[in-house]
């Protein structure tokens, strides 16, 4: 049934929660009205100018309404929002919300309703609301809200009032943000492009494109081209076209239609024939320097002015891969001395004997990425070429490929590179430490690529919400790794199921007074704020083992708490002639209150052969270089870090035997780690950085201080142990409870709280 919701552009706080229902749904036409004194909904013959009839009316004819007696109160609440201003109070209402939202996907049930677009409509027009969700104080609702706010509907509903806004059509816009949306969009004809080179594996740079290029597909209702750019054999293999398919399916990105550049070799040698005839391209046997320092300084090339005769001769010579062909090369002629020196006679075409991976040896000249990507863009109906700004120089040689080839015009959307320190990006660097053994591969946890990083313990969500959330930013800046963890942290800390581990090294064996006469085995829940993770099975002895810090941490009569048990406290402590404790005798205190202990320590049942412990080891990662930003010059070699890999290992709970490769858990008051595989009867586990400057600092020296190192063998890596690890001392391991004072020993001092 059509329906048509009028509303004003003009209108403050606009209805957001109307017109996002109405666009999500694509059942109610938006007409924006700048005359409208309201929002007004036309449906079967008939209008209805009140918001919450219209939310009714709407919600019935789009299957998005929900029986509950919850709707009515998130309805009245919503039309508090909207108008609330008194701080205290939008607080208590946020943090209502938020405590709501903490196990929950929606407001009401399990699917969207009505309900969560008229709150998010609140929520989205209230200003003073937007500033508050920014601080971060209530990521649970921000989690809900920046859901809806990422739909596609959303964004096309926010472009389309931006140009209402502004009374001009959105062609004539340039984008300021994803709420603008592209130049020239209309729903259902927009297409991308992801055109990655099979040279190597996705990294996270190349993540920022993927990730946009499917947004704004789906944004606009069209579809993304995933494209190899496969115009160098010299570097390209199938096998990496395998790989970065199989990266993208890791992000949940899959194009409507795969192609290859490859693929129009025909029509791409048929476009340059052409230039050539019309004048506008030229064979050139400059030798590489000498062509680049003439293009510097402005110097026509000795053969600018050659015939056209004579130029299609030696292109035939180059298609023949004869040794006379080898020499040259196809400029296009657009300019000599331009300022922007991208603009100063490019390289269009080269020659390259080496067999292609698809086209075999059929071709020996290979058209260069500035000529063909252009040009395969309109033929292939891109409509918008989304890329890095580092391609802005040559914006306007792209622009003249198109019109010279005579093909349909593309339009440039561009963005800020993605750089991270102490991070390599270049393939070519990548490729060295591959080369030299001193990873593991190009999945490995310390690399950037997509494989690493998901194998490091990232997950798909918080890498698409940051890379959202960069929006179009021009800026080129080297990020620090801490926001994107800790966006990571905040999506697998209400599901990360709770485990223990204790370090191995010097592990004390302690026994309990007054503990279980036989061995005892109680549920309980793996996730102390979550119960839909369900239970584990814990187990209880009078014999049990803590780790050599906590033990030394002891006074004598310290009460203390055991995690999941109850008070105990320290009845003895055996310590051997180099201060190690051996041995510790403890007294069972359950009726003790553990809100009073300074302690709160995790312990494991010593094993038996009924109940055995798991041997784990705990691997941290640092930096694979020492230098935040590693200039062209450098010599990559000089800047490795000395050792990046550190194991510890630990006895763990026999829970983690349920765990399957990838799984993602806590090791209470160790942080959160993923589990990646079995080696030798030792499951290992990757521990995930949380985002605090303790564990995402450089661990080589001094923060952005560049120690030359020489590279280690693989072998000296894989081996290293660190039996004291310092690394895991991270402060506020508990909360924002922790009590700051002065104290003698070196354990945690909290009060009450359990888990991280």
């Amino acid at each position: 049934m059509a329906a048509v919701l009028t509303v004003s552009p003009k209108q403050t706080p606009f209805p957001f929660g109307l017109a996002a229902i109405a666009s999500f749904t694509g059942k109610a036409e938006i007409n924006f009205d700048d005359t409208a004194t309201g929002p007004s909904l036309t449906i079967a013959g008939s209008t209805i100018d009140d918001e919450e009839a219209i939310v009714q009316a709407l919600a019935k004819e789009t299957g998005l309404a929900e029986d509950s007696a919850k709707s009515a109160t998130f309805f009245a609440l919503a039309k508090k929002l909207k108008a609330l201003a008194i701080f205290p109070e939008i607080v208590t209402a946020l943090d209502s919300l938020d405590d709501h939202l903490a196990f929950r996907t929606f407001l009401i049930g399990h699917t969207i309703s009505a309900a969560d677009w008229t709150l998010w409509g609140s929520l989205k027009g209230n200003i003073k609301i937007l500033g508050l969700l920014k601080n971060n104080q209530h990521p649970h609702l921000l989690r809900w809200f920046s859901y809806f706010d990422s739909f596609g509907s959303t964004q096309l509903l926010l472009a389309d009032l931006a140009s209402a806004k502004a009374n001009k059509a959105r062609s004539n816009k340039t984008a300021a943000g994803f709420a603008l949306g592209l130049q020239d969009a209309v729903r259902g004809g927009v297409v991308t492009r992801f055109p990655p080179e099979p040279s190597g594996y996705l990294h996270i740079g190349h993540t920022k494109a993927a990730i946009l290029n499917k947004y704004f597909a789906n944004m606009y209702q069209g579809k993304m081209i995933v494209r190899f750019d496969d115009t160098n054999p010299t570097k390209e293999r199938t096998e990496f076209e395998d790989t970065i398919l199989e990266d993208l399916k890791l992000l949940d990105i899959h194009g409507d239609v795969i192609t290859h550049t490859s693929d129009h070799f025909d029509t791409l040698y048929k476009y340059a024939i052409q230039l050539i005839k019309d004048g506008k391209a030229y064979a050139d046997d400059t030798e590489q320097m000498q062509m680049r320092e003439e293009r510097f300084n402005g110097i026509a090339s000795k053969h600018r002015n050659d015939s056209v005769e004579d130029n299609l001769k030696h292109f035939e010579e180059m298609k023949s891969g004869s040794v006379e062909g080898q020499r040259w090369c196809i400029r296009a002629k657009i300019s000599v001395d331009d300022p922007n020196k991208a603009m100063r006679d490019p390289v269009i075409y080269r020659c390259n004997i080496l067999p292609h991976h698809r086209t075999g040896d059929k071709w020996k000249i290979y058209p260069t990425y500035d000529f063909a990507c252009p040009i395969v863009d309109s033929i292939e109906g891109v409509t918008h070429a989304l890329r890095t700004n580092e391609y802005r120089d040559r914006n306007p040689q792209y622009n003249w490929m198109m019109e010279a080839a005579g093909v349909r015009k593309v339009n440039i959307w561009d963005f800020s590179r993605l750089n991270f320190v102490y991070t390599l990006l270049s393939k070519r660097k990548l490729h060295w430490f591959v080369n030299e053994k001193l990873v593991g591969g190009w999945d490995d946890p310390r690399f950037p690529t997509v494989r690493g990083i998901r194998r490091r313990g990232m997950t798909i969500e918080a890498l698409t919400q940051f890379m959202l959330s960069q929006g179009p930013s021009q800026a080129v800046v080297s990020m620090e790794w801490d926001g994107i963890w800790t966006l990571n942290k905040k999506i697998i800390d209400p599901v990360a199921p709770r485990f223990w581990a204790i370090a191995k090294d010097n592990v004390v064996s302690v026994a309990i007074t007054g503990g279980p006469a036989s061995i005892e085995v109680k549920p309980v829940p793996k996730h102390k704020k979550n119960a839909d993770i369900g239970e584990k099975k814990t187990v209880y002895s009078s014999n049990i083992l803590l780790e050599q810090e906590d033990a030394q941490s002891f006074e004598d009569s310290e009460e203390v708490t055991l995690m999941d048990w109850g008070n105990a406290i320290v009845r003895s402590k055996q310590v051997d002639a180099s201060g190690i404790v051996t041995a510790i005798t403890m007294e069972l205190n359950l009726e003790g209150d553990f809100r009073k202990t300074k302690k709160k320590i995790t312990w494991l049942a010593q094993p038996t052969p009924d109940h055995p412990l798991p041997s784990v080891t705990l691997v941290d990662f640092d930096y694979l270089i020492t230098k935040k930003k590693l200039e062209e010059n450098d010599n990559i070699a000089d800047f490795v870090t000395p050792v990046s890999e550190f194991k510890e290992f630990a006895f763990a709970d026999a829970n983690v035997l349920e765990l399957t490769k990838g799984d993602i858990i806590q090791f209470e008051r160790k942080g959160y780690y993923i589990y990646d595989n079995e080696i030798d009867g030792q499951r290992e586990f990757f521990k995930i950085p949380d985002g605090r400057a303790a564990g995402i600092a450089s661990k080589a020296g001094p923060s952005g201080v560049a120690t030359p190192a020489v590279a280690p063998t693989p072998k000296t890596v894989e081996s290293v142990t660190v039996p004291t690890m310092t690394m895991y001392k991270m402060e506020k391991i508990y909360g924002d409870d922790l009590k700051t004072e002065a104290t003698t020993t070196n354990m945690y001092k909290m009060d009450g709280i359990y888990e991280v």
